[in-house]
């Protein structure tokens, strides 16, 4: 009896493990993919179409965008860019990643 135990056992940790694998094709031995780098926009130069990739960013608030530009000069740091009417805290936590100076 105790070896008929040890065989179902044996047999439903192998049914598990299948199960597990294939739930998960692909994925026995290799490394997770690594993440795709994020093209940066650079604000002092991106025009209102590249501003407009970003994501929350429209035409109005791209135009609004450059004419700060123009008004004040290149941003220096990118946390300016909340100086932007229309771009707050959360929208700028949004874009942070995905802009550069």
């Amino acid at each position: 009896m105790f070896k008929r135990i040890e065989l179902v056992t044996l047999v439903l940790i192998f049914v598990v493990a299948a199960g597990v694998s294939a739930a998960y094709p692909g994925t026995q031995g290799q490394a997770p993919a690594p993440k795709p780098e994020v093209k940066r926009v650079n604000i002092n130069k991106a025009d209102a179409e590249q501003l407009q990739a970003l994501p929350g960013i429209g035409p109005g608030t791209a135009e609004r965008i450059i004419r700060y530009r123009e008004q004040h000069g290149p941003f220096q740091r990118i946390e300016e860019l909340m100086n932007v009417r229309g771009i707050g805290p959360r929208r700028f936590a949004r874009l942070k990643d995905r802009i550069t100076v």
